[in-house]
């Protein structure tokens, strides 16, 4: 699959875009899985992050993801939208759970 390197899509605030991984098309025994057995994806590359959280004083922090990071993120987090044909999931940084090396 291949990714993007520029999106027209910015997300706001502590938004980040993220790609999902692909997943594995069959078992380690070989036994080839249908879409319908398929968990949803957990892993995935950053493709685009918001400018980061304002607080009261209108001071921005800066995220901790950056672009090309792959990270580790909940089951059933974010958003998915689909843009240009491809499927990406906007998720809120705090959903993040690790950043993979």
């Amino acid at each position: 699959m291949a990714t993007k390197t520029k999106l027209n899509l910015r997300p706001l605030g502590e938004r980040v875009i993220v790609q999902a991984m692909p997943q594995e098309e069959k078992t380690a025994g070989g036994v080839i899985l249908p879409d319908t057995a398929k968990e949803k994806p957990q892993q995935g590359k950053v493709i685009a992050v918001g400018k980061g959280i304002t607080n009261d004083k209108g001071v921005v922090t800066p995220l901790t993801v950056k672009e090309g990071d792959r990270v580790l993120y909940g089951k059933w987090t974010g958003t998915e939208v689909k843009i240009d044909g491809e499927d990406y999931l906007i998720i809120k940084e705090s959903e993040i759970f690790a950043i993979l090396s």
